[in-house]
């Protein structure tokens, strides 16, 4: 992965780790294309290439795909030391509504309040204002209905929270014991 081209320069998985790194948050890969002068489709099989060499056990790192875009973050596993290292409390718990609340979002984004408080059965005012302040959800747009109502969406630090780096890594939905009001709610 890191050995120079016949010309001296860095293969493409290198050069996208760098810009990567330098990251201040994720970014889209065509601004990947831009800075580095080549093709979307270039960055994509750059970026697949990177995303399986850093899926190799024992790194430190991954590859992160959120909302169309990629960031490079440290692996899951690496999470008591990371905090260790930067002095942070451990990582707080979430309570049982909020895992209900943030599983409704995952799965149904974007998605509005009253649609989530109309599967959970219970006002999320007050669960989705933490999970906002935790940076686990974030407002991604208004709805065309009435009262244009804002529609929510999971972050990139829901990712890193859960230690995926992708949504389609969320596991499959699992409507077989719900009732069928239930399931319909879900599926939205």
């Amino acid at each position: 992965m890191s050995e120079l081209q016949p010309d001296g320069s860095l293969p493409l998985t290198a050069l996208l780790e760098g810009l990567l790194f330098v990251a201040a948050e994720p970014v889209l890969p065509s601004q990947l294309a831009s800075a580095l002068e080549v093709s979307g489709a270039e960055v994509e099989q750059g970026l697949a290439a990177l995303e399986a060499a850093l899926a190799v056990p024992g790194r430190g790192l991954r590859l992160m795909r959120h909302a169309g875009r990629v960031q490079l973050t440290t692996a899951p596993e690496m999470a008591e030391t990371v905090e260790r290292l930067l002095g942070l409390e451990a990582a707080t718990r979430l309570s049982r509504a909020a895992l209900e609340t943030l599983a409704i979002i995952a799965y149904q984004q974007p998605v509005t309040r009253p649609a989530v408080d109309a599967v959970r059965g219970v006002n999320s005012d007050g669960v989705m204002k933490s999970l906002l302040g935790k940076g686990l959800l974030q407002e991604v747009g208004r709805s065309e209905g009435p009262g244009r109502p804002i529609l929510y969406g999971t972050t990139p630090q829901f990712l890193q929270h859960f230690g995926i780096t992708s949504l389609t890594q969320l596991p499959p939905l699992d409507v077989s014991a719900a009732p069928e009001k239930d399931v319909q709610m879900l599926k939205g």
